[in-house]
């Protein structure tokens, strides 16, 4: 069985990235991005698709790890009757392939190790051809005439794995699987090395470990250094942009959401969904928090992936990309994967691409906003493609969508998806000033003006005396909480504030928010044509502390904030949900939109220039 979600820590090379568990197992990794296809894949399945432990030979968990100051670099240190040791996991920022580097050292006495490697290509489903040796051709049909031999190889169709190492390691391949032993002595170091290439190309340099985990050491540290929160939560504050550097991929730009796919919102239920790709609705958030943390080279990279991904006719516009701004993902099942603890089906893909998702014309055209307000430059030809934007919106923004949370029920008329209809509009009018485009203002004008007097009378019910989901709804949405952000009413508007309480009255959970009630108030059906609940929203509790900021609920906001640093993982992690009674953590991870709402809580809280809020 895999570990619990928190269980896992997150190393990545700013391509791809490895989920390690306590117990020194590589559950998850894609090779040779983010998202292609896994060659580990236990996560979602067991061992039998796919892993890498390397641990003390009958050891279980490790009785500590951390990551090494400000990296990503991980250290679990084991302590057994025999002596302690201590493994260090990184992967380099990628040079030609990437490199999964593990580090073995003896802290006191003497410990036996062992290590298991079964790689499974296309996510755990094919068994390669696997090799004694540390080559191909010639040399790997020599290696198998014996039974052991230095290192080894695995092929299958376009994918090969190599495992070398200081020294290499000696390896019996039987069955699916090469396991090594060997032990280490207080002071001894041995280094094992696992790289991905084509196989048909040669295979990689073999690798300088230590040169590689001084290089990596100090990319980390350098990088991390440029955070300017000086806050009381900066700890927090650098493991989450550091986090967030880890998802970003780094030949684009893009920023996926997460490292994993269908890591259950409702353990054993169908709510499973690939988040291995770069979400529009995100944009504003993530430049937000880049900029406030002083990431402006992220920030500008990110700007630049989204004008190059949201090119072309507006009607076309997705509400999420593939990390290099690819448009088909086609969604699928692993059928051959049991799903995390029985949470099936396993999603590939995500079928979330073909929805209508109005609100994501208000998220690009805040974002560009954002971006400018900041410094950052906005290209001429962008500003056509804005515009572009305004006049299909314009058309479309009264027909119903699928609303923010890419819900498989009915369209309906979700309230957010007006609200960032508007926002679309206003953020136009603020941006034409700059860009000369007066002809076209007073429409926009006329437009934001209609926009909001509708969603005050339909999305307003008096009689509840809340915003609600959508027209006509019994339910409400933690979305609204974003109505003072987005300037669409004052903080402390009296049915903003009405709908604060209501949400945390009929949202909250144990003191963490749902972001939708998933049955209907008024009716046995899911509002989002799924069966199930799910976990408490983690970004949504931190949206929820920052309405009683803005409201001058500090002492509370606060409160809220604290309560959601204290779920996070021992390493400072988080997923995307937060299940409070079973004291766990739910969906992919780890989350960006987690992360990133943790960083904006952190600054409205407690800003860098003039220190703490009250």
């Amino acid at each position: 069985m895999p570990g619990w979600i928190e269980d896992y820590a997150l190393v990545g090379d700013l391509e791809t990235a490895a989920l390690v568990g306590r117990d020194g197992s590589v559950d998850w990794l894609c090779a040779p991005r983010f998202d292609s296809p896994a060659c580990f894949a236990a996560l979602l399945g067991g061992q039998e698709n796919g892993h890498w432990r390397l641990a003390p030979a009958g050891a279980g968990r490790c009785n500590r790890r951390s990551y090494r100051g400000d990296t990503l670099v991980l250290e679990s240190v084991w302590e057994t009757v025999s002596g302690t040791v201590q493994l260090t996991d990184f992967m380099p920022p990628r040079m030609r392939s990437p490199y999964l580097v593990r580090v073995v050292e003896g802290v006191s006495g003497r410990v036996a190790m062992r290590g298991e490697l079964r790689p499974r290509f296309h996510h755990g489903r094919i068994v390669p051809w696997m090799l004694p040796g540390n080559g191909t051709g010639r040399q790997a049909r020599a290696a198998s005439a014996v039974a052991t031999a230095p290192g080894m190889t695995a092929f299958a169709g376009p994918d090969a794995l190599r495992l070398t190492g200081e020294p290499p390691p000696e390896v019996d391949v039987a069955e699916g699987c090469a396991r090594m032993d060997f032990t280490v002595s207080a002071g001894e170091r041995r280094a094992v090395v696992l790289s991905w290439s084509p196989s048909y190309d040669p295979a990689p340099a073999d690798l300088d470990t230590r040169a590689a985990l001084a290089a990596t050491l100090g990319f980390w540290e350098t990088w991390s250094q440029q955070c300017c929160y000086r806050g009381p939560w900066r700890e927090a504050v650098v493991r989450s942009v550091i986090t967030l550097k880890a998802l970003t991929y780094a030949p684009t730009g893009g920023m996926l959401a997460a490292a994993t796919t269908s890591l259950p919102e409702d353990v054993g239920g169908e709510r499973n969904w690939d988040h291995r790709y770069c979400w529009l609705r995100d944009s504003t958030s993530t430049m937000s928090c880049l900029l406030r943390s002083g990431f402006r080279d992220e920030a500008v990279a990110w700007k630049d992936w989204l004008v190059r991904a949201v090119a072309g006719d507006p009607a076309d516009l997705q509400s999420l990309y593939g990390v290099a701004g690819q448009r088909k993902i086609g969604e699928g099942t692993a059928d051959w994967l049991g799903g995390y603890e029985g949470s099936a089906p396993v999603r590939i893909g995500n079928h979330a691409v073909q929805q209508l998702q109005l609100d994501v014309y208000g998220e690009v055209l805040n974002t560009f906003y954002s971006a400018l307000r900041a410094g950052v430059p906005i290209e001429r030809h962008t500003w056509s493609l804005l515009a572009s934007f305004m006049d299909y919106l314009q058309k479309h923004w009264r027909d119903a969508d699928e609303g923010p949370w890419e819900v498989r029920g009915p369209r309906r008329h979700f309230v957010h998806s007006k609200v960032m209809s508007w926002v679309a509009a206003d953020r136009a009018l603020r941006m034409a000033r700059a860009a000369g485009m007066r002809p076209m203002a007073s429409r926009w004008r006329a437009m934001r003006q209609e926009i909001h007097d509708e969603v005050c009378r339909l999305g307003w019910d008096a009689g509840q005396g809340t915003f609600v989901q959508y027209y006509g709804a019994p339910s409400v949405d933690a979305t609204a909480l974003l109505l003072p952000r987005l300037g669409f009413l004052p903080a402390r508007d009296r049915r903003v504030l009405a709908t604060v309480d209501a949400i945390r009255d009929r949202l909250g959970h144990h003191g963490f928010l749902h972001r939708y009630a998933p049955v209907s108030d008024s009716a046995r059906h899911a509002v989002d044509g799924l069966h199930g609940g799910e976990g408490a929203f983690l970004a949504c509790s931190l949206w929820y502390a920052d309405a009683l900021a803005a409201a001058g609920r500090r002492a509370e906001a606060r409160a809220v904030f604290e309560d959601v640093l204290s779920v996070r993982s021992d390493l400072g992690l988080l997923s995307e949900q937060w299940d409070p009674v079973g004291g766990r953590q739910l969906g992919n991870a780890p989350q960006a939109f987690s992360h990133v709402a943790l960083v904006n809580t952190a600054f409205t809280l407690y800003g860098t220039r003039s220190g703490p809020r009250r």
